[in-house]
This record gives structure tokens, sequence and C-alpha cells, in this order.
């Protein structure tokens, strides 16, 4: 099997990349991690909690939002030491191992989220933050990897596949959980019309509850190939002698940002525009739950919409990034995503964009009936389309702009950047909704975010 050169830092050395079948199960960890994002904090989970388990869903999306908070504060404090030392030790594979195992840990605990039962809620937002932490991580991790893997021209490529892998992966795991594992409590049928597998009971939301321990047991699965077929760094030298090493360059590349403008500005902007993202899919199932009363089936249904706009866009912005650069790409992502959350904000069940409609109908009616309904699937196909894009091309920009020789540092201050205010989105989203009892309110926080990323994107030059 062909093998990276020793040391990939030695510039203009020739060096090999490893063969397709390494590329593709590197590829597959999307598909592995992207359940834990589908399934637990947007389209099944996180609503059934807010709509099931909390006392109402204006309570449940901030107590969401406070646990969000946590998690991305841990991950934001930890990011840029953990890509450090990575750099300095030049292991991948192991950290991915462990921080996929708490994600797996965590994420099984869920099943003990029955409805109605207030005693759980503090146990059950831990394990989502723990299953956050774990799933961000090793994504660092496997992010780092990407440079060794195929030639610069091709990153733009491989980083859109992968995300556009991991969508494809979002909706499996939500066709099978819709047809066959989470039933209407009221017909006791999947969406596909069967009685649930497994004997999972309706009633207790069981079919709900089951994502946990499938996310955990799909992640096992499918990073597997990555463990056996796609090649490490070999070990440099011991962990704590990394960690010296990784945290002295830490301070050198933080105090070398005011001399590498376009890499400070981008990391500010990716600061800002990755918070208004993540907090948008946070809180996009659970603002559909409390605006139109969807339930497990319509959000599932309408996350399954998303994910094949995403994978569409994911793909083709890849091209596009090869072809036009990243810094287009992420530009034009940020334009769609701010004129479609400015849209939603003007969406409620019997009105849009200011213009009168009917209501949704009754329980028993066909899905997405009414116009309101049509037109946030409408403009959340939008957002989905837009989102691939911008986080694919959002890596790939950062290897265009970091030193080489410290990419997984660069990686891990990409990460800082992405999670040191991550907890500010779903802490203003649940300050701003627990203060004024509004859902509207709290997600029009999110077009500042937008706003002032994407203006900041245009100081960058790539």
């Amino acid at each position: 099997m062909t093998t990276i050169a020793p040391d990939v830092r030695m510039a203009g050395v020739a060096r090999t990349y490893p063969p397709r079948a390494a590329v593709v199960s590197w590829i597959f960890f999307d598909w592995a991690a992207q359940p834990y994002f589908t399934l637990i904090t947007t389209f099944v989970f996180a609503p059934y909690f807010a709509t099931s388990i909390a006392p109402n869903p204006a309570t449940g999306q901030s107590l969401w939002g406070f646990a969000m908070a946590a998690a991305g504060l841990a991950i934001a404090l930890m990011s840029p030491v953990l890509g450090a030392i990575a750099d300095a030790s030049g292991r991948r594979k192991p950290w991915i191992a462990g921080f996929g195992a708490l994600l797996v840990a965590a994420s099984c605990t869920l099943w003990i989220g029955k409805p109605g039962d207030p005693s759980i809620i503090p146990p059950l937002l831990t394990a989502v933050a723990l299953a956050s932490v774990g799933a961000e991580f090793a994504t660092l991790f496997n992010n780092a990897m990407m440079p060794t893997l195929v030639p610069p021209e091709r990153i733009g490529r491989l980083s859109g596949t992968g995300w556009a892998t991991g969508y494809v992966g979002g909706i499996v795991s939500l066709i099978i959980v819709l047809g066959f594992l989470a039933a209407n409590p009221q017909t006791g049928r999947t969406l596909l019309g069967f009685t649930p597998l497994f004997g999972l009971d309706p009633v207790s939301h069981q079919g709900d509850r089951i994502v946990g321990p499938l996310t955990g047991l799909w992640f096992i699965v499918f990073v597997t190939p990555l463990f056996l077929f796609t090649p490490d760094y070999p070990a440099k030298r011991p962990v704590r002698e990394a960690l010296r090493e990784g945290l002295w360059e830490l301070r050198q590349s933080i105090r070398g940002l005011p001399q590498q403008r376009s890499l400070a500005a981008f990391l500010l902007a990716n600061m800002i525009y990755t918070d208004g993202l993540v907090s948008l899919f946070a809180f996009g199932g659970i603002y559909a739950a409390g605006t139109f009363g969807w339930h497990t089936i319509q959000i599932g249904t309408f996350g399954i919409m998303l994910a094949i706009a995403g994978a569409f866009g994911a793909w083709f912005g890849g091209k596009l990034d090869d072809r036009l650069g990243p810094k287009r790409v992420i530009a034009g992502s940020l334009l769609v995503l701010l004129l479609s959350v400015a849209a939603i904000l003007l969406v409620d069940k019997d009105s849009v964009l200011f213009i009168k409609v009917a209501p949704p109908p009754q329980a028993d009616a066909p899905l997405f009936s009414s116009a309101a309904e049509r037109a946030y699937l409408v403009l959340g196909c939008f957002i989905g389309a837009a989102g691939g894009p911008l986080q694919a091309a959002s890596r790939t920009l950062l290897i265009h702009l970091a030193p080489k020789d410290r990419i997984a540092q660069y990686f891990g201050l990409f990460a800082l950047t992405g999670k040191v205010t991550s907890f500010i989105g779903p802490l203003l989203i649940g300050t701003i909704t627990a203060v004024t009892a509004s859902q509207k309110a709290g997600m029009a926080v999110l077009v500042v975010f937008f706003v002032a990323g994407l203006g900041l994107l245009m100081r960058v030059r790539d």
C-alpha cells in the first residue's frame, strides 16, 4: 500500500498519497458522525425534548440553548490545546477513538429520556453536552488528516465530498427512524405505515429515544474503515513532550496572528458565522415544532428534505470551491443563509411575508398542507443547500491560509473560533426566548451573526 512520507512538514519534498480505499474510508467518518447532528441535535431528539420532556416549547428551547452553550465553552477552551498536541505528537486516530467513545456512550444515555419526567432533564442535557464534545473533537482530528490524503488542488473536492456523504448518511438514518422506528402516538404507525420495529412503544416515545443508541451503533460501524484503511502519522514523541512543544507552538501561533491579517480575519469571521449556522441547525427543528406544532414525523420528513438539499449543495459547492475558490463559495452561502433566515422570521402558522394564509389543518390532514408550512420547507431547503458548502469551503480556506507544518494546530484554532463564541448563540437564543416567551424573538438574533461574518470575510485575501 502507498504510504505517506514520514515527515510531511518538509517543504519541497515530493510525497505520495494513500490509495483510494484510504480516502473513501476517511470520507465515511462524516457518514458515521452525521446522525448525532441530524437525529439528536436537529430533527428528532431536540424537538422531542422541547415538546414532550420540557414543560413547554419555549422553556425547552431555552434549556437546550444553555446545554449547547456549556458544551461550546468546553470545546472552545480545549480545541487549540488538543490541536497543538496532535501536531507535535503526530497521531490522530487515538484521539478520534477516544472522543468517538465519548460520543457513543453519551448518545446511548439518551434512551432514558421518558416524556413528562422533569427529573430526567439534568442528566439528559449533560449527556447531550458530552456527546457534542465527543463529536466535535473527533471531527477536529479527522479534519487534520485531510492534507495527507490528496494533493492540495483536490482538497476542496475532498472536503465537499465528505460533507455531501455526511448529509446522505443523515438522510439514510432519518429514513430508518421515520420509516421503521418512530410512530405517530395517535395512529401507532410510522411514516411508511408500519408498526415500529422491536416493539417500540409510540406512547412513551421510544421511537424518538432510540435515536441515541442508534447514533452510537451507527458511529461504531461506519468509523471502523477509517481505523482499518486510512494511514495515520507515525508517533513523533511522547505525549508529555508533545504537550510542552504543542503549547509553545500554540502561543507562537496566537502571537503571530496580528501579522497574518487574512488568516486572523478569516478565523474571526468563522467564529461569528459558524456560531450562527450551528445555532440555526440546533434550533430549527425546535422552532418548527413550536410554530406549527410539528412532531417527529413532520420534523423528520423536513429533515430528509434539508439533508437532500445539503448533500447536493455540498457536492456542488466542492466543485465550485476548486473552480472559484473557497472564499467566493463561503460568501455566496452566507448571503443565501442571511436572506433565508430573514424570510423565515416572516413566516408564521397563519401568515407568509405579512400575507394572511389559512392556518395548518387538523392533525389527520396530509403533511405540509398549509401554505405557511410549504414556505417554511422551501426556505429550509435553501438553508440546507447553503450550509453544506459553507462548512466544507471553510475548512478548505483554512488549509489554504494556514502554515502546512502546523495544520492540526490551526484546525484547533479553527475549532476554537468555531466554538469560542458558540455558547453565545445558544445562550442569546435561550435567554431572549426565556425573557420574551417568544421563539421568534430568540431566533432573530441569527441575522446579526450572518451579517457580521459576511462583513469580516470581505477582509480575507485567499
